[in-house]
C-alpha cells in the first residue's frame, strides 16, 4: 500500500471545480495586485483570529521579517527564540542584521522552554534582546502565558511564529481559549501547500491587535510607501498574490473541519500505537497534547484546538534506520529537522555554539507521520503495522 506523507490531491478534488472558477475570476478581473480578493481574506482572518487587524504578504517568512522590521530589529540587536524550528525562524533574524540567541525545549511539547527563556533574559544585563519569537510548532501552542509574562517582565516584544498553526488554541489561566498568533504584537503564518490552511503556492499572513502596527506592516511589504510613490520608510515587495488569496478563502471555510479529522487521525495512531508493545520495549513516543484535557469554563461542550497537528511527530529508537525502511515500503515519512538551527554551517563563526541537548535529541530521534485529514483508519493501521514489523526485526 503506498501511502504519502500529505496527498494534496484528496483534499483538491471535491474543491476543484470552485477553486478553478475562483482563479479564472481573478484572472479575467485583471486585478493581480492587492485588490478585494487579498482584502476579503485578511478580513477573513482576522475574524478566525479574533483580532482587528491581518495583512496578507508573500510567504510565511516574509511574515516573520516584515513584523521584526517594523518593531525596527537590525544590527546590534538579538533576538531569543527556538533552535528547534524552519530555518526561516532563525533566518529573518540574521537577514535583519540582528543575531539569534537561542533557548532549549521543553521535552514533552517540542516548544520553547520558558525557564529556559528566563535563565537567558535574565543574563541579559545589556539588554541586547529586542524580540522574542516563540515557534507554535506541529500545530501545538508554546506556553504562552508565561513566555507573555516574561515579555512584560523584560520589556521585549513578543513575534508569535505560528506558520504551522493557525486556528491552534491556547487556554489561558482565566479559562480563555485564545487562537495562536493573538497573544503578542504580532502572528505570522504561512500558507505553504502543506500547511492546514495551505495555498497553491507561496503566501503568509500577520495579524496583531495593534492598529498602528499593522499601519507600519501594510507600509513595509510595499516598498514602505505610503501613499504610492512616497516612501517613508524602506521596504520590501511582501505583497500576497490575489489568486492565493481567492484559494485561500475558499480552504478557509473547511479548515475547521480538517483540524478535527487530524485530531481524530492523531487519536488513532495514539490507540494503535498504544496497543502495541512499541512504548513499552523500544521507547517509542507519541505526541503529547499538552492542553488536551484542560477543562472548558466559558463554552461548554465546544471541542477546541488544543492541537491541530500539523505534524505527527514520533520519537523513536533506530531513527534513521526506520525512516529508511518505511520510505523502502512506499510509506511517506519525514525528519522536522535533522540539524537544529544553531548546529547549521551557516551560523559558524558568528555566534559560539550554545548547549540544547533537548532540541538536540528531538533532532536525532523524531519522524513524522502522515496525519493528514483524509488518511483512513486502514493506511494508518498499515503504517503502524509496518513500524512493528521493523522493530521485531
Amino acid at each position: 500500500m503506498k501511502i504519502p506523507l500529505l496527498d494534496l490531491g484528496s483534499q483538491l478534488l471535491p474543491l476543484r471545480d470552485e477553486i478553478i472558477t475562483a482563479v479564472t475570476n481573478v484572472v479575467d478581473s485583471t486585478t493581480y495586485i492587492q485588490g478585494p480578493e487579498v482584502l476579503g481574506l485578511e478580513q477573513e482572518i482576522a475574524q478566525y483570529c479574533n483580532v482587528s487587524t491581518a495583512t496578507g504578504v508573500s510567504s510565511g517568512t516574509d511574515a516573520l521579517l516584515v513584523a521584526l522590521m517594523a518593531l525596527g530589529i537590525g544590527p546590534g540587536d538579538r533576538v531569543l527564540t527556538t533552535s528547534y524550528s524552519f530555518f526561516a525562524t532563525m533566518g529573518v533574524i540574521l537577514r535583519c542584521g540582528a543575531l539569534p540567541v537561542f533557548a532549549d525545549i521543553n521535552e514533552e511539547s517540542f516548544n520553547i522552554d520558558p525557564v529556559a527563556m528566563a535563565a537567558i533574559l535574565e543574563a541579559d544585563t545589556e539588554k541586547t534582546i529586542k524580540a522574542i519569537i516563540p515557534v507554535h510548532l506541529y500545530g501545538q501552542c508554546a506556553d504562552m502565558e508565561a513566555i507573555m509574562a516574561l515579555g512584560e517582565q523584560y520589556g521585549v516584544p513578543i513575534v508569535e511564529d505560528a506558520a504551522q498553526a493557525i486556528g491552534a488554541e491556547y487556554p489561558n489561566s482565566a479559562g480563555e481559549w485564545i487562537r495562536s498568533g493573538t497573544m503578542g504584537i504580532a502572528g505570522c503564518f504561512s500558507f505553504f501547500p502543506s500547511k492546514n490552511l495551505g495555498g497553491i503556492g507561496d503566501g503568509g499572513m500577520v495579524v496583531s491587535n495593534d492598529s498602528s502596527f499593522d499601519k507600519l506592516l501594510k507600509m513595509l511589504r510595499n516598498h514602505g510607501a505610503n501613499p504610492k510613490y512616497y516612501h517613508a520608510m524602506i521596504g520590501g515587495n511582501f505583497r500576497l498574490d490575489p489568486i492565493q488569496a481567492t484559494v485561500l478563502r475558499i480552504k478557509l471555510k473547511h479548515l475547521e473541519k480538517w483540524h478535527k479529522a487530524r485530531r481524530t487521525n492523531a487519536a488513532v495512531y495514539d490507540r494503535m500505537f498504544s496497543e502495541t508493545t512499541l512504548i513499552t520495549d523500544k521507547n517509542l513516543t507519541t505526541p503529547v497534547a499538552v492542553y488536551k484535557n484542560v477543562a472548558d469554563t466559558n463554552l461548554s461542550g465546544t471541542e477546541h484546538n488544543y492541537h491541530i497537528y500539523n505534524q505527527y511527530v514520533i520519537r523513536v529508537e533506530n531513527r534513521d534506520a526506520l525512516l529508511k525502511w518505511l520510505r523502502s515500503h512506499d510509506i511517506g515519512c519525514e525528519i522536522y529537522y535533522p540539524l537544529c538551527l544553531h548546529e547549521q554551517e551557516c551560523l559558524e563563526g558568528i555566534i559560539e555554539r550554545p548547549s540544547l541537548p533537548h532540541a538536540e535529541k528531538a533532532a536525532r530521534t523524531t519522524i513524522a507521520l502522515p496525519i493528514y485529514p483524509e488518511l483512513t483508519e486502514e493506511m494508518q493501521k498499515h503504517i503502524v503495522d509496518t513500524i512493528v514489523a521493523f522493530y521485531q526485526g
